[in-house]
C-alpha cells in the first residue's frame, strides 16, 4: 500500500499530479498495490491534458479559488494542513508527501513527525518564496518555517536530479538519506503526431521553441535576447507561453519577423521543434528543475538552456545541451553567439544525442518505480 499526498491529481491538469499518476498506475497495473490519493478539489492554470484518476482518490476543497497572491498564500499554507490532516484518516502504507502545496513538507515534518514518510521533492519551498523575492532569507518567520520544515527528515527521498539530491540530503543534514532519481518530464511513450502542424512551414529553416510557463523562475531576459538576436533568415521562433511574464514577452514578439506565437502545443507535436528554449534563473538552482527540458528530450529535440552548468537540467542533459550560462553577465553576446553556432550539422549531434539520453532517462524512471514497488510491497 502507499498513500500519495500532493495538491493536483487528475482529472485536474498539471505536471506534479500526472507524475503521481504515473507512479500509482505504475504500482498499480504492475504490481497490484493499493494507491491512495489524498489531493485538493480544484483546476490548475498550468499545462498538461485531462487524464482519469487511478487509485482510490479522497480530495478535500480547498480554502480560496481566486486570484488574490496573498489569499491563494495563506489558503495554499492551510490546504497543506488539511491534506496531511485528511491523509492520516483515510490514509494506508508509506506516506508519500509531495512538495505542493508549497508548504506541504512543513506540514509532513510537523504533523508526521511520529509516524514518517517519504518526500517527493518537486520545486522546493518555503525556499521559492525567498527566491522569488516574496520573503527575505534573514526573515524570523521564514527561518522557523526552514527549520520547522527540515526538522523531520523523511525515510526515503525521491528528487527531480542527483543535484537536487545532494542540496535536499544537506538541508536535511543527513548525506546518508536513502534516495532514488526520478527526473520529471520522460514522455518517451508519448504520442508523435506524424503530420505536419499548420506551424511547421517547410521552409528549410531550424525551428526554435518555447512552450510553457514564464514564472519567477525563468528569464525574460533570456527570451528577450533569443528575440533581439534572432535572424528569421534562418531560424522561426516559436513561443507558446503562459504565467505572469508571459503577457511581457508576447508584447515584444507581436510584429517580429520570424517569430510565430501560439495558444499552446500539443506534447504529440514537441518533436516538431528542431531547439526548445529552456531557462532557470540562478537563484532558483536546485530549487527547482524544469520539466520542459526533460520532455524536450524525451521528444527527440535538443535543448538551448539558459540556467547554471550545476543544475541538474545541464547535469543530466548536457549531451543534448548548449548552455547559456546565466552566472555570467553577458547574456545577449552568450546568445548571439549560440544562434549564430547553431548549424544543421550541430542539430544532427546534438539531436542523436537526445534520442541517447531519452533511452537513458526512460531506464532511470523504470529502475526507481521498481525500487519504490520493492520498498511498497
Amino acid at each position: 500500500m502507499l498513500t500519495i499526498i500532493n495538491r493536483h491529481y487528475p482529472p485536474n491538469p498539471g505536471i506534479t499530479g500526472e507524475s503521481a499518476w504515473d507512479l500509482a498506475k505504475y504500482l498499480i497495473e504492475q504490481h497490484g498495490i493499493q494507491v491512495i490519493v489524498v489531493c485538493v478539489n480544484r483546476s490548475d492554470d498550468g499545462g498538461g491534458h485531462s487524464r482519469k484518476p487511478v487509485g482510490e482518490v479522497h480530495t478535500i476543497n480547498t480554502v480560496y479559488r481566486g486570484r488574490n497572491s496573498i489569499l491563494k498564500l495563506i489558503s495554499g499554507f492551510l490546504d497543506g494542513f488539511f491534506l496531511i490532516r485528511k491523509a492520516l484518516q483515510v490514509g494506508k502504507g508509506p506516506f508519500l508527501v509531495m512538495t505542493s502545496p508549497p508548504l506541504l513538507p512543513f506540514w509532513a515534518s510537523v504533523m508526521l513527525r511520529k509516524r514518517g514518510f517519504w518526500l517527493w521533492s518537486m520545486d522546493l519551498f518555503p525556499e521559492g518564496f525567498a527566491a522569488e523575492g516574496k520573503i527575505s532569507p534573514t526573515n524570523p518567520v521564514y527561518r522557523w518555517i526552514i527549520r520547522q520544515t527540515y526538522r523531520t527528515p523523511p525515510q526515503q527521498l525521491i528528487a527531480l536530479g542527483p543535484m537536487q539530491a545532494a542540496h535536499v540530503r544537506a538541508k536535511y543534514n543527513r548525506p546518508d538519506l536513502p534516495t532514488h532519481i526520478l527526473p520529471c518530464g520522460v514522455l518517451m511513450h508519448q504520442h508523435r503526431d506524424p503530420n505536419r502542424p499548420a506551424w511547421r512551414a517547410d521552409d528549410g529553416k531550424i525551428y526554435l521553441g518555447y512552450a510553457g510557463n514564464i514564472g519567477a523562475a525563468h528569464s525574460v531576459v533570456f527570451l528577450q535576447s533569443v528575440l533581439k538576436y534572432l535572424d528569421s533568415v534562418r531560424f522561426t521562433l516559436v513561443l507558446a507561453l503562459y504565467g505572469p511574464n508571459a503577457d511581457q514577452v508576447i508584447r515584444q514578439a507581436t510584429g517580429c519577423d520570424g517569430v510565430v506565437l501560439l495558444p499552446n502545443i500539443p506534447r504529440s507535436q514537441l518533436h516538431w521543434l528542431d531547439w526548445q528554449l529552456v531557462s532557470l534563473r540562478p537563484e532558483w538552482t536546485h530549487i527547482a528543475v524544469p520539466s520542459k527540458a526533460v520532455s524536450a528530450v524525451c521528444a527527440g529535440s535538443p535543448i538551448v538552456f539558459c540556467g547554471s552548468a550545476d543544475s541538474d537540467t545541464y547535469v543530466l542533459l548536457k549531451d543534448a545541451t548548449v548552455l547559456i550560462d546565466v552566472e555570467r553577465t553577458d547574456i545577449d553576446e552568450q546568445v548571439a553567439a549560440v544562434l549564430q553556432g547553431i548549424t544543421p550539422a550541430l542539430l544532427i549531434e546534438k539531436r542523436a544525442a537526445a534520442w541517447q539520453l531519452a533511452v537513458q532517462l526512460q531506464q532511470k524512471v523504470d529502475e526507481t518505480y521498481q525500487e519504490l514497488a520493492a520498498l511498497t510491497v
